[in-house]
């Protein structure tokens, strides 16, 4: 005889990613007495680095809930408890029914308690966790070391034209919006090469610097959740079109959630893009312990004057931009540090060639 049976079954917080200890509770989804899917999401949880949904491991009705939200609790350590439905076979003779038991009902569930506290002055929330975390971590950059940003204004008419000419045929073969930004990213990493000391990191209190081998490029996310910085991994292998698609996948997997907490660590130099606001330039804080991080101000068509080879001048419409590099401020030069705004690449344009989009 085949019987069904309730099995309780813990629930615990599982791994976040390389370097989390613990996560928070911020939402629970379910409440106890409900049921859940395998694989359905249960809670959400905060760390240090990214926001997360917690699916259920088993199908199942929520028993008892053991972290309440905005509890902190270690990875390993015991969230909630599930009952699942298992069967067994019986081959014991038929017994008597055992006498009926009126069911129990389920604890009542919480009413939720909004976030918002209105007063006579105003309204008042309580960060998230996350947003905590960058507050906290872009004032500790700017006390950790000196800062500087400079920026220059550069030409790239020729990328506009290019632009123009393969963002339907782009959209339509790999489905993503060919934008400026791998252009500027390409730019940016064979930049690197040449001048290793922003793409490198700094140890904890400043005495050592590591030059990195291979471009690990982060690309700053800003989502309903707050600004993320997932990284693209070796950078300097990929063309137009992969970073093209890099960029929409991390943007993507920020924006809708699935991000995970590796993908937002390792970073050896940052890109932000300023200009999808409409900002000409700003002054991004470094993301420590890297040594750099470049803005991309918008594209703007403005009326230019140009100096031809016979040095004449003439006046012409051409596609301008800003790029804001904040960088770390050394106490002194050393070659293959920190490029001369005379010798940094984009004084004449990034890519005064454009390089081929199909890569």
């Amino acid at each position: 005889m085949t019987n069904a049976q309730l099995t309780a079954v813990t629930v615990s917080m599982p791994s976040l990613g390389e370097n989390v200890p613990e996560g928070t509770v911020t939402r629970w989804l379910k409440q106890p007495g409900d049921h859940v899917d395998a694989d359905e999401p249960l809670l959400e949880v905060a760390t240090d680095k990214v926001d997360t949904e917690i699916p259920s491991p088993h199908s199942g009705t929520l028993r008892e809930v053991f972290a309440e939200e905005d509890t902190t609790v270690a990875i390993g350590d015991a969230l909630a408890s599930i009952d699942t439905h298992s069967e067994s076979t019986d081959t014991a003779p038929p017994q008597a029914a055992p006498p009926k038991i009126e069911p129990v009902a389920a604890p009542p569930r919480k009413r939720p308690v909004s976030p918002l506290r209105q007063h006579a002055d105003g309204d008042t929330e309580k960060l998230p966790r996350i947003r905590q975390t960058i507050a906290r971590r872009m004032v500790e950059s700017l006390q950790t070391s000196a800062q500087l940003t400079t920026v220059v204004e550069v030409d790239v008419t020729n990328i506009a034209r290019l632009r123009a000419q393969h963002k339907d045929d782009f959209l339509q073969r790999t489905g993503v919006k060919l934008s400026y930004l791998p252009f500027f990213a390409k730019a940016a990493v064979e930049a690197l090469a040449a001048h290793r000391m922003l793409n490198a990191s700094l140890n904890a209190d400043c005495t050592e610097v590591t030059y990195h081998h291979g471009c690990h490029l982060g690309m700053a996310v800003d989502s309903d959740k707050g600004l993320m910085v997932p990284v693209i991994r070796d950078a300097q292998d990929l063309g137009i079109s992969g970073l093209a698609r890099a960029i929409s996948d991390v943007a993507e997997r920020v924006r809708t959630g699935k991000v995970t907490a590796d993908e937002l660590g390792g970073g050896t130099f940052t890109l932000t893009n300023t200009g999808s606001r409409g900002a000409l330039f700003d002054t991004p804080i470094i993301n420590q312990p890297q040594t750099g991080i470049l803005g991309t101000g918008a594209v703007i068509d403005r009326v230019v004057p140009l100096r031809d080879p016979d040095s004449t001048w003439r006046i012409s419409v051409r596609s301008m931009a800003g790029l804001p590099l904040h960088l770390l401020r050394p106490p002194h030069r050393r070659r293959g540090t920190l490029p001369r705004g005379s010798q940094t690449p984009a004084r004449n344009g990034v890519h005064p060639q454009p390089p081929a989009v199909s890569r």
